[in-house]
């Protein structure tokens, strides 16, 4: 573990209600994972507002579903959740999403059907409203993958206030994505969340990828994060995750690199949505990169630990994370 400086990212603080809580905003993909085990709920911005309201916050999803029974089964999931969901559109014309799920050597491979209903998200009043009092908002690559998706994702976040915290959430699933797709995305992001295995993908994309020399991988690592710092001045924090090896934080001040946590992996669907959402509910509060990289690995650990990405959750088990996160911080 290593870090300089004050550890805290400055300016990164959005509105907060009067009861102390923060409103953010997943906006893309709600589907149906097709598991070898069964059908559930997912999608990475639908995945990270579960957790980011698990966490306490007001946390809204904003995509579309079908007018057809996996559509009201979405919702039906949802509705005992900590997540707002009254916003999800209706479509009458697209089906709900759905991924089909394999497993190679642990990891998920998917097939991503389409047309989806998400692939028609409508820049509505109500969006725009959320959008201009939000303290953060996460996007990604995949529900970008059609026009007027993308257009009604990138017009959203630009609605934000000078304040939300942007998350983009890379999240390359191909062949749904380009580099103009993820160079526009960056033009808005404050924060960039990726794991290790997209590091040379973006950077190649971007044209990014010079050589690197007799770099070891760490030293690629904080390479990478340079390079991507100098070439997007909006963006504040590189986050790069690394599955069972923890993650590292980057601001153009300080480098912070966890080890993570063992565990006993489940499956890793949702892991990374889970540590993008418990980075984001602490960046709100101010936190250093110490705790921020804590709470990503807690709350990713947890996930990878259980089936599907939106397990159920107790609340000794929401009380003893936190306080092993308030006790780095």
């Amino acid at each position: 573990m290593n870090h300089t400086g004050s550890g805290k990212i400055e300016g990164t603080c959005g509105d907060t209600a009067l009861d102390g809580t923060h409103l953010i905003l997943g906006i893309g993909e709600l589907l149906w994972d097709l598991l070898p085990e069964g059908p559930r709920l997912g999608g990475a911005p639908a995945n990270f507002t579960v957790m980011a309201g698990r966490l306490g916050n007001h946390a809204v999803v904003l995509s579309r579903v079908g007018r057809d029974d996996p559509g009201r089964a979405a919702m039906a999931k949802l509705h005992p959740l900590s997540v707002d969901a009254a916003h999800i559109q209706v479509d009458a014309a697209h089906a709900t999403g759905r991924v089909t799920v394999a497993f190679e050597s642990g990891q998920p491979v998917y097939t991503i059907h389409e047309p989806a209903a998400w692939d028609f998200l409508e820049l509505a009043d109500d969006w725009i409203a959320l959008a201009e009092r939000a303290g953060a908002i996460c996007f990604g690559s995949l529900a970008q993958r059609s026009a007027v998706s993308r257009q009604t994702v990138q017009e959203l976040v630009a609605a934000t206030p000078e304040t939300c915290i942007r998350v983009f959430d890379v999240n390359l699933r191909a062949p749904h994505y380009s580099g103009e797709i993820v160079q526009e995305s960056l033009e808005l992001a404050t924060v960039m969340k990726m794991n290790d295995a997209e590091v040379p993908l973006v950077l190649d994309l971007l044209d990014l990828d010079r050589e690197f020399g007799a770099l070891n991988a760490p030293a690629r690592l904080r390479e990478s994060a340079r390079r991507l710092l100098n070439e997007f001045p909006g963006l504040k924090m590189i986050a790069i995750t690394r599955g069972g090896r923890g993650s590292v934080l980057a601001t153009r001040e300080e480098w912070h690199e966890h080890s993570g946590f063992p565990v006993a992996v489940a499956d890793t669907v949702g892991a990374g949505d889970a540590f993008t959402a418990a980075m984001t509910h602490y960046l709100l509060r101010g936190a250093g990169l110490a705790t921020l990289n804590e709470a990503g690995n807690r709350w990713g650990g947890w996930v990878a630990s259980r089936p599907g990405a939106m397990p159920d959750l107790d609340d000794d088990a929401r009380r003893q994370i936190a306080s092993a996160i308030e006790a780095v911080r």
